[in-house]
């Protein structure tokens, strides 16, 4: 995650370093790099397009007026208050009697006694009904930490909140109030019918003010932030301000098409670059939220890499597209499915992956227990698409990297500029390996040598010649020669270090 993307606080313009100032203002604030800019964070979970009317495009009409008295009461603010926990004073150093500094410490630990009790700080966001029970959305940094949170109507009702749920990763959270009457509420629209150029309103509680209404276009969509994996932003250049964080922004018809997250900008103000999650994405997280109390997400249990020029030449895959898989977890559904390390997920589910942060996305959204096709590119086999098929499972809370199997040392190799080793014990303990780890050892790589310009180094393993694995300098060898007798210029490795696989092109010319 970039440091020039960070939530967005509310109150006032300072920008403080860290989230955790945040509760003393709207949304909170981090410093960035050079520009310092700021940025409210926000993980989103795809969904299929929903099935309302899209978006009106076209000239503005004559007046926003209508449409914002209808909206505005749905919207809400948003104040959630924090208690600092006690901070603890060390001990008062023991001086000899009569010493000057016993009568020094003293004082200053009873100065400071008071600095210790416990501090209660407050943060304001925005967030938007869509029950008329009381079911409210809004953004989890918003409420993150909060021992209190209060939900404010357009009529300055105040009512306390509870949460059913929130998520980190997508930066959403569900409240539920418990109103005298039901309340005005607002549906979902479809933001995957959108299109860059469509009029948009955005509401929300920027600095602090109450209802604000701001209009924009739709400036961008499918915006990466490298804020995580499921970053699918629409981007505006409606004025979001800090405080906006988690209010809804509609189409022309009333559709919440997004939940206004983020901002960039050097000093904390609208500067015409703004981000909201897509309805799209959001309401499955929110859908889920509601009926289980937490987000249940579609698992492949695949490592998977980007496919740069170099790669896609050395599997003779023409342009770069889909995901490259690096790794195939032990325990995941993908182990049953045939899928193999070196494969290039192309389709998934019959949606198409044009790059890699297309994957973890598409399955996130797919149900979970459902049995989908998928099509790979597989070198091995001649460069052909192979179908394959897979029961999807449900994403862990904390998923385990495989585990790797191992064979005793043999032989040592020097080859493209590298000193190759099989593996033994007494190399396994200089390298801190796993007892049981298995592939080809590189003990060192000269400068300008072919191994260098691959980017490997000294205690990597090479675990493949894609396809094919390797457990011997001498069956590296043979891979290469075979490459070379086929004229390639590069060959693929699948390569292992500090436990982590990732293909690398190597060049073999």
């Amino acid at each position: 995650m970039p440091n020039n993307f960070s939530p967005s606080p509310s109150r006032t313009p300072h920008i403080s370093r860290c989230i955790s100032r945040r509760r003393a203002t709207a949304h909170g604030s981090l410093g960035a790099r050079a520009a310092v800019a700021i940025v409210a964070l926000a993980l989103a979970l795809p969904v299929l397009p929903l099935g309302a009317a899209p978006a009106q495009a076209g000239p503005p009409p004559e007046s926003f007026a209508d449409l914002a008295e209808r909206l505005l009461p749905a919207v809400v603010n948003i104040s959630a208050t924090q208690v600092s926990k006690k901070r603890r004073l060390p001990e008062m150093p023991q001086f000899p009697p009569g010493s000057p500094f016993e009568e020094f410490f003293r004082d200053f630990f009873e100065r400071n006694q008071g600095n210790s009790k416990p501090r209660k700080s407050s943060s304001l966001g925005s967030g938007f009904i869509i029950d008329a029970a009381g079911y409210v959305v809004t953004n989890n940094h918003v409420i993150e930490d909060a021992e209190e949170i209060t939900v404010i109507l357009q009529d300055d009702t105040n009512l306390k909140a509870t949460i059913i749920g929130r998520d980190k990763k997508t930066d959403l959270a569900l409240l539920k109030v418990e109103p005298k009457n039901p309340l005005p509420f607002v549906k979902w629209g479809p933001s995957a019918k959108v299109r860059v150029g469509d009029w948009i309103l955005a509401i929300g509680n920027p600095f602090g003010l109450g209802g604000t209404v701001t209009a924009g276009i739709i400036s961008a969509s499918k915006r990466d932030i490298n804020s995580g994996p499921y970053d699918s932003y629409l981007q505006t250049d409606a004025s979001i301000n800090r405080g906006n964080s988690g209010g809804p922004m509609f189409d022309l018809d009333g559709g919440v098409i997004g939940v206004n997250t983020a901002i960039y900008s050097p000093s904390g103000g609208s500067i015409g670059i703004g981000f909201a999650i897509p309805s799209d994405q959001a309401r499955v997280v929110i859908d889920q939220l509601r009926k289980f109390g937490r987000t249940r997400r579609g698992w492949l249990g695949v490592r998977i890499q980007t496919v740069t020029k170099q790669i896609a030449e050395s599997l003779e895959l023409g342009k770069p597209r889909g995901a490259l898989v690096a790794g195939v977890n032990d325990k995941g559904p993908a182990k049953e499915s045939g899928l193999k390390a070196g494969d290039v997920i192309l389709t998934f589910d019959g949606k198409p992956v044009e790059v890699m942060r297309d994957l973890p996305r598409i399955v996130a959204e797919t149900p979970i227990d459902k049995v989908v096709k998928f099509q790979v590119w597989r070198n091995s086999e001649n460069g052909k698409t192979v179908d394959l098929s897979v029961k999807i499972g449900e994403l862990p809370e904390d998923v385990k990297t495989a585990k790797i199997t191992g064979i005793e040392n043999k032989s040592t190799l020097e080859m493209l500029g590298m000193t190759l080793a099989e593996l033994n014990d007494a190399l396994r303990r200089r390298y801190k390996l796993d007892s049981r780890a298995k592939g080809v050892l590189v003990l060192d790589v000269k400068e300008g040598s072919a191994g260098k310009k691959g980017g490997l180094q000294e205690g990597d393993l090479i675990v493949e010649v894609a396809p094919d694995t390797v457990r011997t300098p001498k069956e590296f060898k043979e891979r290469i020669n075979r490459a070379r007798k086929a004229k390639r210029k590069t060959v693929l490795l699948l390569t292992e270090r500090k436990k982590v696989r990732q293909f690398v092109v190597l060049p073999v010319i």
